[in-house]
């Protein structure tokens, strides 16, 4: 049985669930599945133009992890442009949130003896 997934900070909610070739209508092709994790690695490291460890750490996951991410999403996005099959979004299960910002913590109020 695998490991349980992670979760990972996605900080982007993609603005459409599909793309698809021109023309053709959308119950006549294959389609290939991208998950939220996926396009948000994609963002990071081909838009945003990140390091991998720096994407890696807004993600929460590993710099392998966020390898095989990158990786696998590349293959989808290749394989739908390639092939001419529609690339359906998945929507993030967790609400889109952005990395939190480190919190300080105010300093305990000691009382004074009785």
């Amino acid at each position: 049985m695998p490991r349980p997934l992670c979760p990972r900070r996605i900080a982007h909610q993609p603005p459409c669930d599909f793309f698809k070739p021109a023309g053709i209508p959308l119950y006549d092709l294959d389609e290939v599945v991208l998950g939220a994790d996926e396009l948000e690695a994609l963002r990071l490291a081909d838009v945003e133009d990140l390091f991998h460890g720096a994407a890696a750490q807004r993600m929460g996951v590993s710099r392998q992890t966020f390898d095989r991410i990158v990786r696998r999403a590349r293959m989808k996005v290749a394989r739908a442009l390639v092939r001419g099959y529609a690339l359906r979004i998945l929507k993030p299960v967790r609400p889109v949130t952005p990395k939190p910002r480190s919190v300080r913590k105010k300093p305990a109020v000691r009382r004074p003896p009785a």
